[in-house]
């Protein structure tokens, strides 16, 4: 697997940890409905050393992926890990059975979670550690006072946020440096393009999930023409527009597949035009 993705460009996270654009996320190395561990477990390994080998040094995991096992196939395929791989997982949902998710933000739990997430996955420090949810019911600095707590001891580097609006982005921030928050956002699915400009201004990183959706027909009849001028593939054009977006995006499309490893990496080696940029958004 070559590294033309390496013309993604790089994004230094917190400032300090530079990283390539185009990572991979581990979500779908886990059983359906994100429950229990990969179906094939040694293919999953080797799509993650695949992944490293390519020059992927930014992986995102959770400790509700399995739960537990997507963070334990990580530590086992790539542990002792390359001293530039960034591996960021996240805390906060308690997880019942196949796509059952439930938002837990006290701060037992998330302590609990923390020190969970360390033993699995066999680290020192999480580089970058994302709360997966606000709970409601907590105020967000009650939350996140352990993960306050972690930062001092050492334990975490960086924190980041899932899923939240400005007003929450900014009312964590009174309690802790925030340096990464993670929405959903694709070509189809912009809701959150006011925390994409939020994030830019604060120099944060903004890490898309659900990043190869291309959206409503309408514009899927634009990608083809464009992928066909590309000779790309429509997932492929969806990253290259979001890396074109704006430059403190990172991108992980997850797979479990060697072959669309490669076509995901690709993507990072095409350059929309203007014209072409304009025409998708």
């Amino acid at each position: 697997m070559n590294n033309d993705h390496q013309h993604a460009g790089t994004f230094k996270v917190g400032g300090e940890i530079e990283i390539n654009r185009l990572g991979y996320g581990g979500m779908q190395l886990t059983g359906q409905g994100v429950w229990g561990d990969a179906p094939d477990r040694e293919n999953a390994k080797k799509v993650l050393r695949a992944a490293v080998d390519a020059g992927v040094n930014f992986i995102d995991t959770a400790d509700s992926y399995g739960p537990h096992s997507n963070e334990t196939l990580i530590a086992d395929a790539l542990s002792p890990y390359p001293k530039d791989l960034l591996i960021a997982t996240k805390g906060g949902f308690e997880r019942t059975g196949p796509n059952q998710w439930r938002v837990n933000g006290h701060p037992e739990h998330i302590r609990q979670a923390i020190d969970g997430s360390l033993k699995r996955l066999k680290k020192d420090v999480i580089d970058l550690w994302q709360l997966h949810r606000v709970d409601s019911r907590f105020p967000v600095e009650e939350t996140l006072g352990p993960v306050v707590d972690a930062v001092k001891a050492g334990k975490i580097r960086y924190v980041g946020l899932s899923e939240v609006d400005v007003n929450q982005v900014k009312q964590a921030e009174k309690t802790i440096p925030i340096v990464s928050v993670q929405n959903l956002y694709n070509l189809g699915n912009r809701r959150w393009e006011d925390v994409l400009d939020y994030t830019l201004a604060r120099g944060m990183a903004f890490i898309p999930w659900y990043p190869l959706a291309s959206g409503p027909e309408k514009l899927k009849h634009k990608i083809s023409g464009i992928a066909e001028k590309h000779q790309a593939t429509t997932a492929q054009i969806a990253l290259a527009w979001l890396l074109r977006r704006a430059p403190n995006i990172l991108l992980i499309p997850g797979t479990s597949s060697l072959k669309h490893l490669e076509e995901n990496l690709q993507g990072g080696n095409i350059r929309l035009s203007e014209a072409d940029f304009k025409a998708l958004s």
